[in-house]
């Protein structure tokens, strides 16, 4: 099979709209996160779960929203399996279509009120559909645009759908914002179902997107040649298994920083510093607007200097950061807060997952690259994701509202990370074929002396 020159038209325009189509999917499935785990804390207690009193009612609604994390691990290894078989393309189409259509339902659930029981029932349900779309979701996307992207760009172009992570929150803020300005009764009755019914016109613009897309070269090759796994994950665990460790040592750090800034401060800030929920989430829109820059910034220098090098940065200036951040918070000076989330998240955190995705995707060999993607990324979510900010909130108890326990905690976090990152390979500049598919034309970045061979 021959490849089109990564320079041609008809390439750059298949990058072009495989990007987008990234970066929209990402933005959908991070809007049906952000936006469910916002009615949660807000109106979800009262609608579905009114029979219990309103802390065990949250509790609740949390807990249901918990349900995504869990089954996330499970749906990479279903699509995963599937994306590697039968193609990317395949799985992005599906998975968008399970996230969005579920987020589009829950805006036209009866409530608890009108159909009893049923009605938590089926939120769980549609929670559970929606976490196990978004497990194959993100891999997909950047697998998506890095196995069309040119070799020496790779870094740059799989760290793109991570704007989506920002898009998706920015739209989820604002949405639910508007709403929130109906009168209470009217919010109640029907405005909170306008941001989860306008889900279904971001599904659709990414739709538009993603079945005009063309299946990878890689995957095509791979196709041709009868070269697909039969079982993916078997062999995901057989061939690549180090790997995996250490993506999942990476992620269980990362991902757990990722909420403690983004999550628990919210608590942090307005449960024990007395400032209002407006300013610290106007702050967090702030740093998030940010990532719209910084984000491309670090995937291009991790194809200068390596994805390690930069993982590893954001891992250890996350560590050296803690402190003076939570020393910025306490001052209360808005000023320093902006100053001191734009720091931990639009810098440190994003080091780490702008490399972190061209990092996973060239960590597998191509006909398990799917699978070995999803469950790098996937696995260690319902610990990481799930139980990171109920761990802060119980170190900021047990140090008696003092956060020098949740500095530590984020500390060993990022050590992990180091650690987990220092272990796995160096991916710079590695073929996407597999050994007897068609190698990339271009010629790929050099590789540091140190990397090992995959």
């Amino acid at each position: 099979m021959e490849q089109t020159s990564p320079r041609s038209p008809e390439v750059s325009r298949a990058i072009r709209n495989a990007t987008l189509s990234a970066i929209v999917g990402t933005a959908v499935e991070w809007y049906d996160y952000y936006l469910y785990a916002t009615a949660a804390a807000t109106i979800f207690n009262k609608l579905f779960f009114p029979s219990y009193d309103q802390l065990t009612g949250t509790l609740l609604a949390f807990a249901s929203f918990a349900i995504g994390f869990f089954v996330r691990p499970i749906g990479s290894v279903v699509f995963g399996h599937i994306g590697d078989r039968m193609g990317r393309k395949f799985v992005l189409i599906t998975t968008l279509l399970l996230m969005g259509g579920s987020t589009t339902a829950m805006g036209l659930l009866p409530s608890y009120e009108t159909v009893g029981i049923w009605a938590p029932i089926l939120l769980c349900v549609l929670r559970a559909l929606q976490g196990l779309g978004s497990g194959a979701e993100y891999a997909g996307a950047v697998l998506m645009v890095v196995e069309y992207a040119p070799p020496q760009r790779r870094g740059l172009y799989g760290a793109m759908p991570y704007i989506g992570v920002a898009l998706g929150l920015l739209l989820s803020l604002v949405t639910f914002r508007l709403s929130s300005l109906l009168s209470h009764e009217q919010f109640e009755e029907w405005g909170w179902r306008i941001p989860f019914l306008l889900s279904a016109v971001v599904v659709a613009i990414g739709m538009i997107f993603r079945t005009t897309l063309k299946e990878t070269p890689v995957f095509r090759a791979l196709k041709e040649r009868n070269k697909r796994a039969r079982a993916p994950v078997k062999e995901v665990f057989r061939t690549s298994l180090r790997p995996l460790l250490c993506a999942w040592g990476a992620r269980l750090g990362d991902n757990s920083l990722a909420y403690v800034y983004e999550s628990f401060v919210i608590v942090y800030v307005t449960k024990q510093l007395g400032l209002p929920r407006d300013m610290i989430v106007t702050a967090l829109m702030f740093s998030t607007t940010a990532q719209f820059v910084t984000v491309p910034g670090f995937g291009w220098l991790s194809d200068k200097i390596g994805r390690k090098p930069v993982y590893i940065g954001g891992a250890l200036l996350s560590g050296l950061s803690v402190f003076p951040f939570f020393y910025l918070l306490q001052t209360r000076n808005v000023v320093l807060i902006y100053l001191g989330l734009f720091v931990v998240s639009s810098i440190a955190k994003t080091m780490m997952t702008s490399a972190q995705s061209p990092w996973l995707a060239e960590m597998f060999p191509a006909r398990v690259r799917y699978s070995g993607f999803a469950l790098a990324r996937e696995v260690t979510s319902p610990i990481a994701g799930g139980l990171a900010p109920m761990i802060a909130v119980a170190l900021l108890a047990a140090g008696n509202g003092s956060p020098h326990l949740v500095a530590w905690y984020v500390v060993a976090l990022a050590v992990i990370t180091g650690v987990a990152v220092l272990l796995g390979p160096e991916t710079r500049g590695v073929p996407m074929h597999d050994v007897g598919d068609e190698p990339d034309r271009s010629p790929p970045a050099p590789l540091p002396a140190s990397a090992p061979a995959r």
